[in-house]
């Protein structure tokens, strides 16, 4: 619980497994096109309407062969008990990952389309730092994971507040206090700015 390793699946997911309407494909690569997704092996392409990558367990270490240079490589992962230093995409999770997930894609988004102006190096080197020791301090004895669920939505703030979107989502000083966050609270987030 701790690493927030707890495995849950949807309602009927086996059940929409058996009839078809979820594939589970392993595919050392793939390809988009206009029918879904062309996965390396198969004949024809595979009709999707929603396509979700599934990197498994050590992505950072997939992330990490991306490069052939050892230069490189060694300044993503410096060491085996490092995180993965993104500034504001490389944290870890919390107990439902999807929300922020998409919180962090829509950041992307705005970071690419330069609607986001980065802090220094410095300061993003520093962030980076800060939050590898929350992660270590706060993931559990024996478990090298990254999870951020407790300050989750001190994290959403962050990445609203970067994308100039305002980081409270509730109606009421109340609300914002004792109401729990949920994903339906982001619902819209690009659309509404402080």
């Amino acid at each position: 619980m701790s690493s927030c390793q707890i495995d849950m699946l949807p309602d009927k997911f086996y059940d929409k497994l058996e009839e078809g309407s979820i594939i589970v494909k392993r595919s050392p690569s793939f390809h988009f096109c206009r029918e879904g997704l062309i996965v390396s092996g198969e004949d024809k392409p595979i009709s999707s309407d929603l396509v979700i990558l599934a990197t498994g367990y050590k992505g950072d270490q997939k992330l990490k062969n991306i490069f052939r240079s050892s230069v490189f490589q060694e300044h993503l992962i410096p060491s085996p008990t490092s995180s993965v230093p993104l500034y504001r995409i490389g944290y870890g999770e919390g107990l439902a990952s999807l929300p922020t997930t998409e919180i962090r894609c829509q950041w992307l988004v705005h970071l690419l389309e330069g609607n986001i102006k980065l802090p220094s190096i410095r300061v993003m080197e520093n962030d980076t730092a800060r939050w590898e020791i929350h992660m270590k301090q706060y993931g559990g004895k024996g478990f090298w994971r990254s999870c951020i669920g407790a300050t989750i939505i001190w994290y959403n703030d962050q990445l609203c507040k970067d994308m100039n979107c305002n980081p409270r989502r509730k109606r009421g000083f109340l609300a914002e206090w004792f109401q729990p966050y949920g994903p339906t609270d982001y619902a819209g987030l690009t659309n509404q700015k402080h």
